[in-house]
């Protein structure tokens, strides 16, 4: 067996562990890219009115992920120490921290999202048509971020603990679900009245409703070791508290640093052009997504499987389960990079509807989206070594001064004194991540993340 790579039985393991969860996220995408093709047969507007939304709720999204990621950096190392009391206190910590920061959202979401809708479509030619399709999603669309905290907490905590297929069938099933209600509710099938952008909010609120009620109920059924009933929801053990949020403060750093310079470099991508150019790129991204699984599940296999090595205080073993991470994320990512190239045979199928300027445009992306895959892969494989093992200080430092010293002045710079496109925008913008690959390579040489955080 070579050193840099490991056997034949741990990577078996791992993908055991990731397939399942990229299965999930494929049908997910899948689904979301039939919602795309629904929504792009109502015209370029229409569907950019979506995607601004989009690009809106991915900054909620991306804070309450973090505060999962955070907890699950303990749910990960308890689970390995086999303490079953240490994960209730750590799912319900999930619960009490989304529950605040959906009814926040929805409260904003519910005025209409006004100010974050103009500066996302700022000097784009169809600005005023762009927002009032936005706002109508936005109004709508704020019902989901109520049940959202409760699928989010069971799904996450799941498999942290290596339960992956349960939130597979669950969420395909609320996908399933949302592409029904979006066939019935946008174009006004089986007698239902044709409600368009409305109806695919109205689509999703169902899912979303649907997707945690089967959660919770499959957790009173089974009653995995981290349930907690509600009842108890708020009994949270405060030293765990202020190590979970010790660590979250580092991870949030980092994660909002990045989508908050993201969504700026959308905003300026959206100006150059009109709704060809946000319907064209959201079209690219809806393909490229199909195959950027790959990363959710190789996060997975490694908190499951590293953070159970930690927590069982197996250092060396951790080591070198490392190596064979890291050097099995370039195979890995290298294969799907392959993949995403030969989505773009899928864009005049999915996307006929757009007009050819948005179509050009989704076919670039898809192609610069499929040259960074093993890039992206690698990257994550090294943050989710680090934060499995506690060290959350890498991914904040690295994450905070390239995106703030490198990635933002550099779109600045090339908005203000070049003309070009949005696509090439992004390509060179994107080059800041093998920067980050680099930084991150130099800082775990110091070891940092091999820890035990049980004990």
């Amino acid at each position: 067996m070579n050193n840099k790579f490991g056997s034949w039985s741990f990577y078996k393991r791992a993908l055991l562990l990731a397939l399942p969860v990229m299965a999930q996220l494929l049908i997910q995408n899948l689904v979301s890219l039939i919602d795309n093709f629904m929504v792009a047969g109502l015209g370029d507007i229409k569907m950019s009115g979506v995607n601004v939304s989009g690009q809106i709720n991915m900054v909620y999204l991306v804070l309450s992920n973090t505060m999962c990621v955070a907890g699950g950096i303990f749910m990960s190392q308890y689970n390995g120490a086999k303490s079953d009391d240490d994960m209730k206190h750590v799912y319900r910590y999930k619960i009490v921290v989304l529950m605040l920061l959906g009814i926040l959202y929805f409260a904003y979401c519910f005025s209409g999202a006004q100010w974050a809708l103009q500066f996302m479509v700022r000097g784009n030619a169809n600005a005023d048509a762009i927002i009032a399709q936005g706002s109508l999603y936005m109004k709508l669309i704020a019902f989901t971020w109520l049940p959202l905290p409760f699928s989010m907490a069971i799904s996450t905590s799941l498999r942290e603990t290596g339960r992956v297929k349960a939130p597979l069938y669950i969420s395909v099933g609320a996908t399933l679900v949302n592409t029904f209600f979006n066939w019935i509710f946008i174009y006004g099938n089986l007698g239902a009245p044709r409600l368009e952008v409305r109806g695919a909010a109205i689509a999703t609120i169902i899912a979303r409703s649907l997707e945690a009620l089967v959660f919770l109920g499959y957790c009173y059924i089974t009653n995995p070791p981290f349930f907690s009933k509600f009842r108890n929801i708020f009994k949270v053990r405060l030293r765990l508290i202020g190590n979970i949020l010790k660590k979250s403060a580092m991870i949030l750093v980092s994660e909002m640093s990045w989508i908050l310079v993201e969504t700026f470099t959308s905003s300026i991508y959206n100006g150059r052009g009109g709704a060809e150019v946000i319907s064209g790129m959201g079209a690219g991204f809806a393909i490229a997504n199909l195959f950027l699984i790959c990363i959710s599940g190789v996060q997975t296999a490694i908190g499951v499987m590293l953070g159970g090595t930690l927590g069982a205080g197996k250092l060396e073993e951790a080591r070198e389960q490392k190596t064979w991470f890291t050097s099995g994320a370039l195979v890995f990512g290298m294969f799907f990079g392959g993949c995403c190239t030969l989505g773009i045979f899928m864009i005049p199928v999915v996307f006929g509807n757009l007009s050819d300027g948005a179509r050009h445009i989704a076919t670039q992306m898809l192609l610069v989206n499929a040259f960074y895959v093993a890039v992206w892969v690698y990257l994550n494989v090294l943050l989710g070594i680090s934060r499995t093992g506690g060290d959350t200080l890498m991914g904040a430092t690295m994450d905070l001064s390239i995106n703030l010293l490198i990635a933002l002045p550099g779109i600045l710079l090339i908005s203000k004194y070049t003309l070009w496109g949005p696509v090439l925008m992004f390509a060179v913008i994107k080059l800041a991540d093998l920067v980050k690959i680099l930084y991150a390579t130099i800082w775990m040489r110091n070891e940092h993340w091999i820890k035990n955080l049980t004990n």
